[in-house]
């Protein structure tokens, strides 16, 4: 039996998709302006007055947490890149295809990575 090559989601489902994404994309901008700002904050605690060994303990975790928050801010980044090309997919109306299998990838699971472009049977033949 030949594989249906027109197997994708009707316009209603991805417009549901769209509306969940771009919720999606605006908090990931709201939380990427809070590292941000976090990152660009001094953090000066006022450690002026105190001991030296606070002070260069102080600056340590200064040192740690702006790496943290770098990384995060770089996770948040490419997340927001991911479903930004998933509006795309919506656009040219190829979302939720798996780019493997060719089949739909299940609805439950777009709901919970918006961005995926694997089903979960394509996704464990990598393992």
């Amino acid at each position: 039996m030949a594989q249906d090559l027109n197997v994708r989601y009707g316009d209603k489902d991805l417009e549901e998709f769209k509306v969940l994404i771009t919720e999606k994309i605006n908090k990931a901008k709201e939380h990427l302006e809070l590292l941000k700002s976090a990152y660009m904050n001094d953090g000066n605690n006022g450690t002026d007055d105190t001991s030296p060994t606070f002070k260069a303990f102080e600056e340590g975790s200064q040192t740690m947490s702006k790496e943290a928050n770098t990384q995060l801010a770089i996770r948040q980044e490419k997340f927001i890149r991911d479903l930004k090309n998933a509006l795309l997919r919506i656009e040219n109306k190829t979302y939720g295809v798996c780019r493997v299998t060719g089949k739909l990838i299940n609805k439950e699971r777009l709901k919970l990575v918006p961005h995926a472009t694997l089903s979960i049977e394509a996704k464990n033949m990598q393992k």
